[in-house]
C-alpha cells in the first residue's frame, strides 16, 4: 500500500484532504458527493457503450448470415455488399468495446480516490484516460461522446482545486503514459474480445476500404 497519499490525504491535524479542498469549492456540494456523482454518471455511459456494443454484435450476427447466404447462393456482388457492412460494424464495435473497458479502469480508480482521496496524485490520468475515450467514441455515439467531454471538465477541475489546496502538483508527462497505458491494454483486450464475438468474413468476399469511423454513427 502507497502510505505517501494515505499521509497527504490526513496531515498532522488530522483534517481529511477532502474536506481542506472542499473548502475550495465555495458554494458547491462536498468533493467526495462530486466524486461520487461522476463515479455515477461515468457508471451510466459505461452501461450505454454496453448496451451499443450488443446491438452492433446482434447486427453484425444478421447481416454476416446474409452474406454468407449470398456466398452460397453465387451472389458475390451481394456477398460483398454485406461483407463491407459488417466491416464497418465491427470497426465500430471495436471502438466502443476498447472505450466500454477503458471506462472500467476509469471507474476503479475513482473509486480508489474516493476511499482514499489522493485527489492530486490519482486523478490527472482518469481525466486524461476521459478526454481520449470522448475524442474516440465521439464519432461512433456522439451523445456519450458529449457526456463525456463534461465528466472531462469536472475531473480537471478536480486536478487544478486540489492541487491548490494541498500546495502539490501533478507530473503531466506520467499522468499521460498512465493514460497512454490504461487504453494500450484496453485496446489488446478489446482486440481479444472482437475475435472472440465476432466470426471470421468470408475470404471471397473481401471488404473493400473502410470509412472513417467518424463518419458513421451508431447510437441508440
Amino acid at each position: 500500500m502507497n502510505h505517501g497519499f494515505l499521509k497527504d490525504w490526513e496531515r498532522e491535524s488530522n483534517e481529511p484532504v477532502i474536506s481542506r479542498v472542499s473548502s475550495k469549492f465555495h458554494h458547491k456540494p462536498p468533493v467526495k458527493e462530486q466524486l461520487s456523482a461522476a463515479l455515477y454518471r461515468l457508471k451510466v455511459q459505461q452501461n450505454k457503450l454496453e448496451s451499443a456494443a450488443t446491438r452492433m454484435q446482434q447486427h453484425d450476427k444478421d447481416i454476416f448470415s446474409k452474406c454468407v447466404n449470398s456466398q452460397m447462393s453465387h451472389d458475390t456482388a451481394r456477398a460483398a455488399m454485406y461483407a463491407n457492412e459488417c466491416a464497418e460494424v465491427r470497426k465500430m464495435a471495436k471502438v466502443t468495446l476498447q472505450c466500454q473497458l477503458a471506462l472500467e479502469q476509469v471507474s476503479l480508480r475513482l473509486e480508489t480516490i474516493e476511499e482514499f482521496g489522493d485527489v492530486a496524485r490519482m486523478m490527472a490520468p482518469v481525466a486524461s484516460v476521459v478526454h481520449s475515450i470522448k475524442n474516440q467514441i465521439s464519432g461512433v455515439i456522439p451523445e456519450v461522446g458529449f457526456e463525456l467531454s463534461e465528466i472531462g471538465d469536472v475531473l480537471n477541475n478536480f486536478v487544478m482545486e486540489a492541487g491548490e489546496a494541498t500546495g502539490t502538483s501533478y507530473d503531466t508527462e506520467t499522468s499521460s503514459a498512465e493514460a497512454s497505458r490504461i487504453m494500450s491494454e484496453a485496446n489488446a483486450i478489446a482486440d481479444q474480445h472482437m475475435k472472440d464475438r465476432f466470426p471470421d468474413l468470408p475470404a471471397s468476399s473481401p471488404a473493400s476500404s473502410p470509412q472513417r469511423t467518424g463518419e458513421t454513427s451508431f447510437s441508440h
